[in-house]
């Protein structure tokens, strides 16, 4: 079961993944990306009983491409394609804990970043969204005319009550 198929063109409802890898040496560059995409999707370091009661090509992540980072000796882009069927409807923790969870800790690899996530229309129509729409959230918010974002303030530790409540303001 190879997970390095240049040969593969990518469908619209694939998501699409862009990780930055530098191989260990010795490690080559479509070796790296095979086992990114193995690692993120199907693949696993040791037979399992359960690997034939279920088609794995049908599941698996595949890197279909790699291109050079000029100027970075040793890195690479890997792109790497999964088919919706791999994750859990509306769930962007189960998406991402796949994509990016496991995966960082490969000895093949010396550095990994994913640099670039496209998810398709059909995976994102699968969210509900805010239960009572946009503008009761705005309503409630009391916040008009800019988005509304979340994010963690940084420095996460370290701030006063009175200066973390400030961030958080802002």
């Amino acid at each position: 079961l190879t997970y390095y198929t240049p040969e593969y063109e990518t469908k619209d409802t694939d998501i699409l993944a862009a990780f930055r890898v530098t191989p260990q040496p010795g490690v080559p560059p479509e070796e790296a990306g095979a086992a990114v995409a193995a690692e993120s999707s199907t693949g696993t370091w040791t037979t399992v009983w359960t690997d034939g009661l279920t088609s794995l090509d049908r599941y698996k992540g595949r890197c279909y491409d790699i291109e050079t980072v000029l100027g970075e000796k040793d890195q690479y882009i890997c792109y790497v394609a999964y088919p919706l069927d791999l994750f859990e409807e509306g769930s962007v923790t189960n998406m991402f804990t796949s994509i990016v969870g496991n995966v960082f800790g490969f000895k093949a690899l010396r550095a990994l970043r994913l640099e670039d996530l496209r998810i398709p229309p059909a995976y994102t129509k699968t969210f509900q969204g805010p239960p009572h729409g946009i503008q009761v959230e705005r309503d409630k918010l009391n916040k008009y005319g800019r988005p509304l974002l979340g994010c963690t303030i940084k420095p996460k530790l370290g701030l006063s009550a009175k200066n973390y409540g400030r961030a958080v303001y802002e």
